[in-house]
């Protein structure tokens, strides 16, 4: 069977249709042939070999994560949004990527939208054809995405109907598109704009996804969201510096950041945050240039909140 062909078949018994996949993910793994037979020490062996190829596959789609992370920083700065299409794992992880932005960054909620075919109750059990609805991913693209947004659908075969109609609708829509999965043959690349086909092959446990094509996709998706991030200044240096101290670890994180991004004494920086009504950004912008609270704030504003811009703003 060729890779990304879908052949339908008929179960009688079961009098609806079977879907057979030729993705990577679906083929057996020479490896694990005997994983049942298999020692556990073994079985954990095989899968952690099979893990350690996941970092060089993502290695391999460098150049197209970073053309997806310059299409978000465009859309975020014109005032739009990044969308999550995806199903079972890969829609999950959507989720939990989009979930995870706000009390990291401070990003914004409505940056990123995930959407999980078959709606929230399927982040806990599978929801019975939500994937294979085409026409569901389609209404729900037709009513969230605008033009201007960028669109990331997941899906580890590059196939599942609801991600492909959500990518449909939203290019319609006048949205950039990209299409994340396991599968660097999938027949819809040439129907976005950025395909990023990860080369994870076949799975310890044959078509189990949540595996080395889950894995795949969270590095894809931190490394993407981490790097949009860090173009929009919610980093400085390698800092945290976009954050809400709501607990005593945060707070104390607030102070350390300061310690070493200015090299100043901890009393000082405690200060300098205080003056500064626990905004971060303006207490460290104060101590780096030398400035005083009102000015560094000044200087943020006319600056879109950045803080390399804030500081060439004092420094000019």
């Amino acid at each position: 069977m060729t890779a990304g062909r879908v052949e339908p078949d008929e179960m009688a018994d079961l009098g609806r249709p079977v879907v057979r996949v030729g993705a990577p993910t679906e083929r057996r793994n020479p490896h694990s042939v005997d994983l049942d037979l298999m020692s556990t020490r073994d079985v954990l062996t095989v899968i952690n070999e099979a893990d350690r190829r996941v970092p060089a596959a993502v290695a391999g789609v460098l150049d197209e994560i970073a053309e997806t992370v310059d299409l978000a920083v465009a859309a975020l700065r014109g005032g739009h949004r990044v969308h999550y299409f995806g199903a079972g794992t890969s829609g999950r992880l959507g989720v939990l990527d989009a979930a995870e932005l706000a009390p990291t960054f401070n990003s914004p909620r409505h940056w990123f939208c995930s959407h999980l075919a078959g709606g929230p109750e399927a982040m806990w059990r599978a929801v019975e054809d939500a994937e294979d609805d085409d026409r569901a991913g389609a209404a729900e693209a037709a009513d969230c995405v605008r033009p201007g947004d960028l669109v990331v659908g997941l899906a580890a075969s590059g196939r599942t109907p609801y991600v492909l109609g959500a990518l449909a609708t939203s290019r319609a829509q006048g949205a950039s598109t990209v299409l994340l999965c396991a599968n660097p043959e999938a027949e819809a690349a040439s129907a976005v704009d950025v395909f990023i086909g990860v080369d994870t092959g076949p799975e310890v446990v044959t078509g189990s996804t949540r595996m080395k094509a889950g894995t795949a996709q969270k590095l894809v998706l931190n490394t993407f969201s981490t790097a949009v991030m860090v173009r929009l200044g919610r980093v400085y240096s390698n800092l945290m510096i976009d954050m809400v101290a709501t607990n005593a670890k945060l707070r104390g994180r607030m102070i350390s950041i300061l310690i070493e991004a200015t090299g100043c004494a901890e009393e000082i920086c405690r200060r300098a945050l205080q003056e500064a009504d626990g905004d971060l950004k303006t207490a460290l912008v104060s101590l780096v240039s030398g400035a005083g609270v009102p000015a560094a704030r000044a200087a943020l504003a006319r600056s879109a909140d950045q803080v390399r811009g804030a500081l060439a703003l004092l420094a000019s």
